[in-house]
């Protein structure tokens, strides 16, 4: 991880050397000369045209030409450029590449002392397509720029890879000092990174002003908290999952290899990461829920009290003895080998109903070590044994038939209620022996009575994994929540 962050901030480093360097060929672009003509006003000496040339009092025509042949000579303007005086007018024959030289020759003799006129007959003459002059001053220009250039170039490489060490070094130091202050893995990491980008902020500012991007350094800086605005909002809920995987990570409302039902998902915690939470539910699927949804959400976890009450309702008949059914109902529940001894059982009456006294039946069990489901089944079971044993009845609801005729009746004989009262007792025995066999702590179809969490984890270390984040919550971490807590 350490590798791959390092690579990528000297990546991001480079892109802003690259962005430094540009300024010095973008001046060069700009200051290189387009055409000749730029070529040659740029030369290192400007010509200049004085406003009055004095040759000499009552000047003659030859000291007139001789002298405007030389400047215009000089000047490096004009090619084969030739000057005639007579009697004060001036001819000028020759050439050159624009117009501007054309009006500056003309200029210069009007401003030549005793001339009265000036007969302009200087060509200009177009460039050739073969003509390299002007692509040569550019690149003459573009590698004086670069040349000059370079300076800034090695201080911006330089300040670029100080800048490098000393984000790593900043990571480093930043990591040791929150290693031994900061439990939780995830603040650890955001406080490492978020020091990492000021040093690297502060670096790209300098570099910014050093290659002359002023204006450039200042939106950097001045924009960072509108470029956070604008990202969250692009992003808000990948930015409101990665709060509340931080805020689950501090407040660890579950750990992993705990039960928990969240938004209707019920299962065993399997991993948290900056992305998600991984249960396996108890029908062994995998359901990832975004720690937004779990924040936002009740979270019922069955694991941190490792007890939890189960209850159920046994209606019995008005004729029989309530205290009675109570007794037997607590002493049933009470054998039972997976009921807590503390907290007791409970029997209550519930209410009254149209034909039966309903009793709700309450018993705590460690889920820890029992799977509730089937220690309820098998305490039902018991009960409904406990009742048949001691003569105790559990009917239907009541029903009323009506009988739109008369009904027939017969009287019976006494062959008839003989056999009647033998039919009931041999029922009676029947029932006592179902009871007595029904009442065993476990049978083989509840498939016994140890909680299923062993074997939800087995399936969990044989299955793919969905998700490859870095773990939020570890088991060692629980461990001393645990320690903590029990002190």
């Amino acid at each position: 991880m350490q590798f791959q962050h390092g690579r990528s901030l000297l990546g991001f480093l480079l892109a802003v050397f690259l962005v430094a360097a540009t300024p010095a060929w973008v001046n060069a672009q700009k200051d290189a000369p387009a055409t000749a003509e730029e070529a040659i006003e740029k030369t290192e000496v400007e010509p200049k045209i004085a406003d009055q040339v004095n040759v000499k009092p009552e000047a003659e025509d030859e000291d007139i030409s001789t002298r405007l042949e030389r400047i215009l000579g000089a000047s490096g303007l004009f090619s084969d450029v030739e000057v005639r005086v007579d009697e004060g007018i001036v001819f000028l024959t020759g050439s050159t590449k624009s117009e501007e030289a054309r009006q500056k020759a003309s200029d210069l003799a009007n401003n030549t002392q005793d001339v009265v006129m000036t007969v302009n007959n200087i060509e200009i003459v177009k460039p050739s397509i073969w003509d390299f002059s002007a692509a040569e001053m550019q690149m003459k220009q573009l590698v004086r720029d670069v040349v000059q250039s370079v300076p800034t170039l090695l201080i911006t490489l330089a300040l670029l890879v100080l800048t490098w060490f000393a984000a790593k070094l900043m990571g480093s130091l930043a990591s040791w000092f929150f290693g031994r202050r900061v439990e939780n893995a995830i603040l650890r990491r955001l406080l490492v990174q978020i020091l990492v980008a000021l040093v690297c902020i502060v670096g790209i500012y300098l570099v910014l002003r050093i290659a002359g991007l002023t204006r450039l350094a200042t939106t950097v800086l001045g924009g960072t908290g509108l470029l956070g605005l604008i990202i969250g909002i692009a992003f808000r809920d990948i930015a409101e999952n990665f709060l509340a995987s931080l805020l689950i990570s501090l407040q660890r409302p579950f750990l992993p290899g705990d039960r928990i039902e969240v938004d209707g998902n019920m299962g065993v915690v399997q991993s948290v990461t900056t992305r998600g939470t991984m249960i396996m539910t108890l029908d062994g699927n995998h359901v990832h829920i975004p720690n937004s949804t779990i924040y936002k959400n009740v979270v019922r976890n069955f694991t941190a009290n490792p007890n939890s009450r189960l209850e159920f309702v046994v209606g019995i008949d008005f004729e029989d003895s309530v205290a009675e059914a109570q007794e037997v109902a607590v002493n049933a529940i009470r054998e039972h080998p997976a009921v807590l001894d503390e907290p007791g059982p409970t029997v209550l009456v519930e209410e009254l109903g149209a034909s039966t006294v309903n009793l709700r039946m309450q018993f705590w069990v460690d889920t820890n070590e029992y799977e509730g489901p089937k220690v309820l089944s098998a305490v039902i079971r018991k009960v409904k044994a406990a009742y048949e044993k001691s003569g105790l009845t559990m009917p239907d609801e009541a029903r009323e038939i009506i009988f739109p005729k008369s009904v027939p009746v017969r009287m019976l004989s006494e062959q008839s209620q003989a056999a009647e009262q033998s039919a009931a007792s041999e029922k009676q025995a029947e029932v006592a022996r179902r009871a007595e066999a029904e009442d065993d702590n476990v049978t083989s179809a509840e498939g016994g009575l140890h909680s299923d969490e062993e074997a939800l984890k087995e399936q969990a270390r044989h299955s793919r994994k969905m998700d490859a984040g870095t773990e939020l919550l570890d088991e060692n971490s629980s461990e001393e929540q645990g320690q903590g807590s029990g002190e």
